[in-house]
């Protein structure tokens, strides 16, 4: 973990870059995929002289392509296809690489959207190049000829290739840094489409190989969508923070949200529809929490740090619905017991003091929301900062000498560190390219992990459904950097969501 930020600025590209050995996330888990994961069928298209194959590995969810194959240009196209059929709006996202030095520079893999299986079929293709070039190449029509829009970005090792709205984006970067977007918007594809991951050798006497990670087939949230009455389906997922490698324990058609990482690193407990349930890892079974009377609980609830408490937001009808804080046997067998009073606002708890005696949470006081603490043997509180915008997402260090949070009193929201009197605070992010929340603590104190939101969402918003980005930086201070590109936001990670060992985080993205 030392050398965490060279370590992402430093892995090949391409020459030799390989990911067959990153560490499983978890062994015991099972996979919630298919024979080819998320594809349904592969096949060679434009039958090349040395027709090709596709492998999956279900512990690790990484696809292998080898394929041969002439070209993929001027009227037609050879290549080894592993794919699906889709409609509308999609993301396609894969962290990609080639296995070896190759023969030709001109060798491609990436993304490919077709209207048939056909050579000549029109397309868009994200294409990466052995030499670095990159690349959205299309053909319009049948048969026609294939043009292309090149990026400025060289070399990098993950793709992404959305439609939306009939236009296509290709977006690029290396592992751990922001996208470079590129765009074509008159290639008049049919709205049922093909979609999958491809290698071309660009020599029809040579097979190249290529790995593919954390792939991602996502069906964004319809234009029309409003926010928290209609929601799409979630992933839960899990990551090593150190490598980037994702794995998605399990899909759900509920909104699920908020993901604590409990019980020695054997279960998570996030909340859906009100209610909290448990994730096996050993059994791949869920199980709902006992809350009692608690039925409309949010995505603010909190173990503290020995997980002999869990703290919940529960929305209170004696209080006009307003969230109200509680603390409870984490294995649900007692009724929770109220901490917050009545009357006073609403008040979403974010953090638990490391000697059980605090409770951090985000409370709506005179007429806008501020940090306070909560003495949990006698409801007491304590205001902890008081600005005229937000601060939010509150959380104790493991030392208990500093509060981390989020405030936009600067006119971004971006994260804080103060000391646990609400004493001299300090800001620790500043980029206006990103919107940080959320500040998570790793449990040996050297990390912080944390959801980036782009410019564009409206000031003090967290808003679900979104191009998200999961950043990572030491404690002591230094720039971010990307370790999860995510269609995500409310609910993808709200609470402290670390592994006891430090090595991995849970979170949530999403998909209709």
């Amino acid at each position: 973990m030392k050398k965490l930020l060279t370590l992402f600025l430093s892995i090949p590209l391409f020459y030799g870059f390989t990911l067959n050995n990153l560490p499983s996330l978890d062994s015991t888990t099972k996979d919630p995929f298919g024979k080819y994961g998320v594809f349904d069928h592969q096949i060679s298209i434009g039958k090349p002289a040395i027709p090709g194959t596709v492998s999956y590995d279900s512990e690790m969810q990484e696809y292998t392509l080898e394929g041969s194959g002439t070209n993929m240009w001027a009227n037609s196209d050879e290549f080894q296809y592993l794919y699906k059929s889709i409609q509308g709006d999609f993301i396609l996202r894969a962290r990609v690489g080639f296995i070896g030095k190759g023969v030709d520079p001109h060798r491609k893999i990436g993304w490919i959207v077709r209207n048939d299986l056909s050579g000549d079929s029109p397309h868009i293709n994200a294409a990466i190049h052995g030499d670095g070039l990159t690349s959205l190449q299309y053909r319009k029509e049948i048969g026609g000829e294939t043009e292309e829009v090149i990026s400025s970005d060289t070399a990098p090792d993950v793709v992404q290739l959305e439609r939306r709205d009939g236009v296509f984006f290709m977006s690029t970067a290396k592992f751990g840094q922001p996208f470079t977007t590129v765009k074509i918007e008159d290639v008049p594809l049919r709205n049922e489409v093909f979609v999958g991951l491809y290698i071309c050798s660009h020599n029809p006497e040579v097979v190249e190989k290529a790995v593919f990670t954390n792939v991602r087939i996502i069906k964004p949230a319809p234009k029309d969508f409003e926010p928290y009455r209609d929601y799409i389906g979630s992933n839960m997922e899990i990551m090593n923070v150190e490598t980037g490698h994702r794995k998605v324990l399990f899909h759900s058609a509920h909104s699920v949200q908020a993901p604590n990482w409990v019980n020695n690193d054997e279960e998570l407990v996030y909340n859906s529809n009100g209610f909290l349930y448990r994730y096996d890892f050993k059994s791949d079974e869920i199980s709902q929490i006992e809350t009692g009377f608690a039925i409309n609980n949010n995505n603010d609830h909190v173990f503290s740090f020995d997980e002999s408490i869990l703290g919940i937001s529960n929305h209170n009808q004696d209080d006009g619905g307003n969230s109200s804080i509680y603390i409870m046997h984490p294995q649900g067998d007692s009724l929770p017991r109220k901490i917050t009073k009545d009357g006073l606002g609403a008040s979403y708890l974010h953090g638990i003091s490391p000697d059980n005696k605090q409770m951090l949470f985000t409370g709506q006081r005179n007429g806008k929301y501020d940090i306070y603490s909560v003495t949990i043997a006698t409801g007491k509180e304590k205001q902890l900062t008081d600005t005229e915008n937000l601060d939010d997402g509150s959380e104790y260090s493991p030392d208990g000498k500093y509060i981390y949070f989020n405030s936009n009193r600067t006119g971004h929201m971006h994260l804080w560190r103060m000391k646990a009197n609400g004493k001299d605070p300090e800001q620790l992010t500043n980029d206006p390219d990103y919107k940080d929340w959320f500040p998570h603590i790793s449990p040996d104190g050297k990390w912080i992990v944390f959801i980036s939101f782009p410019p564009t969402v409206g000031f003090g918003d967290h808003p679900f459904y979104k191009h998200c980005t999961i950043r990572l930086m030491p404690t002591s201070g230094g720039t971010p950097i990307i370790i999860g590109y995510v269609y995500g936001g409310q609910g993808t990670m709200n609470v402290p969501s670390w592994s006891k060992d430090s090595k991995h985080i849970a979170f949530v993205s999403n998909s209709d």
